[in-house]
């Protein structure tokens, strides 16, 4: 389904309600890499189910995707939150990663961020993402702040703020 390099004729579209299914798809897919890595008690299947995909769409998550050939291969999604702007569920399909499709896609949500500052949060044993955010222009912030922004931020139990990483970027208008 992946080619090796990305068509320049493809770009990143908001996803709609009928990409529901895919947009699951995607997620428990390409989560599995958590799988084993992430605490026992914080892993479950699905990862995201469809009642939790429901209720992010409703808290105001907007989610985009990169599409090949009719299969959506990767999904990202941006949430504004009082002052700041949050990347939510950033994920590209297993065999589809490495081709550049995750910088498109956060490249594409930093030009919506309506603020300066754009938070992502992640597990703190997913070096592969927080790796990612870094080459990126994001900054890990202190373990005081992380846990701060995510009890404003974010709507997740204590186990997994203990868990949990966040990336900052600041940017300039």
């Amino acid at each position: 389904m992946c080619s090796p390099l990305l068509p320049v004729s493809n770009k990143v579209r908001s996803l709609l309600a009928s990409d529901f299914n895919a947009i699951l798809k995607v997620i428990n897919d390409a989560a599995q890499v958590y799988k084993g890595v992430i605490p026992g008690d914080r892993w479950k299947e699905p990862y995201m189910s469809a009642e939790e995909l429901e209720g992010e769409i409703e808290a105001g998550v907007r989610f985009f995707g990169w599409a090949e050939g009719g299969h959506l291969l990767g999904v990202t999604g941006i949430q504004a939150l009082k002052d700041t702007t949050l990347i939510r569920h950033d994920y590209v399909l297993p065999g589809c990663q490495r081709r550049g499709i995750g910088m498109k896609l956060l490249e594409y949500l930093r030009g919506l961020a309506e603020t300066p500052e754009v938070l992502v949060g992640t597990w703190a044993d997913a070096t592969w993402a927080i790796r990612f955010y870094e080459k990126h222009g994001f900054k890990l912030v202190s373990s005081r702040e992380k846990d701060r922004l995510l009890r404003t931020y974010w709507n997740i139990p204590e186990r997994q703020i203990e868990t949990s990483v966040v990336l900052r970027l600041i940017s300039s208008f």
